[in-house]
């Protein structure tokens, strides 16, 4: 076990590791050529993934607070060597959707607790003040990670359909090395009662005591998804406009990199535009970016759904700081696992709907409808979030 001092850098290099996704930038080709999956099943086959995780999410958040955080990223590396290394095999919506819900697991173990061991760790040296930095490093280095998987994504899918998953394998290897020599942090912890009564009490708080915190998460969701669809119908929608395959993996580095950026500079423009200013522009890059990928039909309309990368970027640095000062430490976890369950919930309804437009009506079109969807219910979550957020000095 490593020393307190040393858990941030660890946690850069975590995060790091767990997006560098080699599939990533080809999965859903991947999908498609070689497991026979439609549109409407891969919408499906995340929706199921989404159940996994939420059946996890908010129990796996509750036992990292309890056994420590360093405990649940031990146990979410080893769940992702396994389910990436199913992948080497998988040829069937049976065997894909075995995979799926094993790294679903695995994400339900670390959401929450990257977050939470970086909050208790500031907050051990007297720094919390510092988490929005922090976090968007944390975001940064995830980003880059990513960026690096994808660059040459599409060049190694060409060679060898499986060896993005074999190197993915490796990568989650590496990723049990780092977090085994993490350190817990001391927090406080919840009054002795049942676990099914302090579980009952953490979300009675989240969504009905605290009205900031449920507008918060509420908002997160929302905007958290409208940078979820896009990662599954790019590619299809980059395909359909005669994007070329070694395209894609810059395309999705580029993205990523966007999101990189942006996760570092959140914290410098939020000081800049404070809570109103950051919330209408995430609306605005969403209605942009929607409207432009609905609309646009040629080979750059994908240059859009940078819009939304970059919203992406901004919004997980401030929003999370939000969630994390309104948290009990000895509940940290669980809250921000809260958060996760309501993005998971959300998608799980809508998923396969989205995925069933896809296929019926083209990637455009199911974009361009969405459009209309976030127009209607991201103002009023915004206008709710903005009312009961604490005034700024």
């Amino acid at each position: 076990m490593g020393k307190l001092s040393d858990n941030i850098r660890k946690l850069y290099l975590f995060s790091f590791l767990q997006m560098m996704l080699f599939p990533m930038a080809i999965i859903t080709l991947f999908w498609k050529d070689h497991a026979g999956l439609s549109l409407t099943q891969i919408l499906l086959l995340q929706s199921i993934f989404s159940v996994a995780t939420l059946a996890l999410d908010y129990p796996a958040g509750y036992v990292s607070d309890r056994l420590g955080y360093r405990c649940a990223l031990n146990i979410a590396s080893v769940l992702g060597i396994i389910g990436w290394g199913i992948y080497i095999w998988a040829d069937s919506f049976a065997s894909v959707l075995l995979a799926e819900i094993i790294l679903g697991m695995s994400l339900s173990f670390i959401s929450g607790s990257d977050s939470a061991l970086l909050f208790e760790t500031l907050r051990a040296q007297g720094e919390e003040q510092s988490y929005a930095r922090h976090q968007g490093r944390m975001h940064g280095f995830a980003q880059a990670g990513e960026a690096a998987g994808a660059i040459l994504a599409g060049v190694i899918y060409a060679c060898e359909p499986r060896l993005p998953f074999i190197l993915q394998v490796a990568v989650w290897g590496a990723a049990l090395m780092v977090t085994r020599q993490l350190a817990d942090s001391p927090r406080a912890h919840g009054p002795v009662r049942s676990h099914l009564a302090e579980a009952i009490a953490t979300a009675r708080y989240a969504f009905g005591e605290n009205r900031h915190l449920r507008y918060t998460i509420l908002l997160n969701t929302v905007l958290g998804i409208a940078s979820f669809y896009p990662v599954w119908l790019i590619q299809p929608y980059m395909q359909h406009a005669g994007v070329p395959v070694a395209w894609f993996g810059p395309v999705w580095a580029g993205a990523n990199l966007t999101v990189a950026v942006c996760a570092l500079a959140s914290h410098r423009l939020h000081n800049r535009l404070g809570d109103r200013g950051m919330v209408l522009l995430f609306l605005f890059l969403v209605v942009i970016g929607y409207l432009g990928l609905g609309l646009a039909a040629g080979v750059w309309g994908f240059l859009f759904y940078y819009l939304l990368t970059c919203m992406r970027g901004l919004r997980g640095p401030m929003m999370l700081a939000h969630t994390q000062r309104e948290s009990a430490s000895a509940n940290r976890a669980a809250t921000l696992s809260l958060q996760s369950v309501s993005f998971r919930l959300l998608f799980v309804v809508t998923g396969p709907l989205v995925g069933r437009l896809a296929d019926q009506g083209g990637v455009g079109r199911g974009f361009y409808l969405l459009f209309y969807a976030f127009l209607v219910t991201l103002p009023l979550l915004a206008i709710l979030f903005l009312r009961h957020a604490p005034r700024q000095a």
